[in-house]
């Protein structure tokens, strides 16, 4: 997501873009597909309408916990849609727009090179692909999302967190109560998240970290009733639900509170590379394109990536602190006890909550509503 919004408004600003892209045909990704107010900002900039591709405006956050459940009204527009249709939507307009896409291609290396006689002064990158072949540029995107790329790894992730993604069918009467909310659910070892999204589907993501996976087999069959003996509000709205997928979407190494400190001129790092917060945010999405918007705007503007990358770790630290920290409370069992109760005696915890863990947006950005 981060390397299309990115290689879409470098395209508009005059710049020639190849876009590498490893998966041959846009797919299914662990992700939440909660699409923030400022997720929304940047694809409406950047020429997506999510309401046209199905997106369903999402309304309310709800929370539970045991046998509790409280919810509150989002304080921002939110819509969520699949990665699937989005991606989709994203590549067709790189294309449209002049991207050159190399699709099922992936890049193995990554250096730089001195220059030749015939080209500028200066060292250029050089990307070597799958089939052994080379790309050259002055400058680059690292956008690979959850996949290091080698000599460019992130830190381990000292959780050791697991995610799975699974879509549901739910019965017509559960669809009605899920309405149009994002529901949070917490449980030993971590927490999810189910929501309604295009096509009358409801998308069940979830972290838990190794440990507490190893106690059940390391099986998500067991995973998933175990979760739902801890969260019943879970169980009451899975039962009788449809799963869509023959086995769940998974990925480990999630580094939560990941900010790249460091890059080399003419390195812009951004999506997952740049940034990694705390999944129950909804912000993931957000900041793959706020990062994206905001490199190409350094590039263009000559701001060398050093410069860059530092300024960018440094408008982001406070949302991330704050991230972590409620992260660490959802995995306290005193908070699952009491945080459904604080919800609904202070409904208002949840928007101040929502507002402090998010990216600030440009005003020149315009805002995108979701039409019901």
């Amino acid at each position: 997501m981060a390397g299309c919004a990115a290689s879409i408004a470098l395209t508009r600003k005059g710049r020639r873009v190849t876009l590498i892209e490893r998966e041959a045909t846009p797919r299914h990704k662990v992700c939440g597909e909660f699409l923030s107010g400022e997720a929304l900002e940047d694809l409406h900039a950047l020429g997506i309408d999510v309401a046209s591709l199905g997106a369903v405006p999402i309304e309310t956050v709800r929370l539970a916990a045991a046998r509790r459940a409280s919810e509150a009204p989002l304080p921002f527009p939110a819509a969520s849609l699949t990665r699937k249709r989005l991606d989709t939507a994203l590549i067709a307009e790189a294309i449209a727009v002049g991207v050159r896409v190399e699709r099922g291609r992936s890049v193995q290396a990554l250096k730089r090179t001195t220059a030749n006689a015939w080209q500028a002064a200066g060292n250029m990158w050089q990307a070597t692909l799958d089939d052994g072949s080379t790309r050259e540029a002055p400058t680059v995107f690292l956008a690979t999302g959850k996949h290091d790329l080698r000599g460019y790894t992130r830190p381990k992730d000292p959780a050791q967190w697991v995610a799975f993604k699974m879509y549901y069918r739910l019965t017509p009467a559960q669809t009605a109560e899920l309405g149009c909310a994002s529901e949070l659910m917490l449980y030993p070892g971590g927490y999810g998240g189910i929501q309604p999204v295009e096509d009358g589907i409801a998308n069940l993501c979830c972290v838990v970290q190794q440990r507490y996976l190893a106690r059940v087999g390391h099986r998500w069959e067991n995973f998933l009733a175990k979760m739902q003996q801890d969260c019943p509000h879970l169980a009451m709205r899975l039962a009788g639900a449809e799963p869509l997928l023959t086995k769940p979407i998974a990925i480990t190494h999630i580094p939560y509170g990941y900010i790249r400190r460091t890059t080399e001129d003419g390195l812009y790092c951004i999506g997952d590379q740049a940034a990694v917060i705390p999944s129950f945010t909804g912000d993931g999405i957000s900041i793959a394109l706020h990062t994206a918007r905001c490199a190409v705007a350094a590039c263009v503007a000559a701001e060398p990536a050093p410069l860059f990358q530092a300024k960018l770790r440094s408008s982001l630290q406070a949302q991330m602190r704050l991230a972590e920290l409620a992260a660490d409370g959802l995995n306290n069992s005193l908070a699952r006890a009491v945080l459904p109760f604080c919800l609904r005696v202070w409904p208002g915890v949840m928007r101040v909550t929502a507002r402090l863990t998010r990216v600030a947006q440009h005003a020149a950005v315009a805002p995108q509503a979701v039409a019901s």
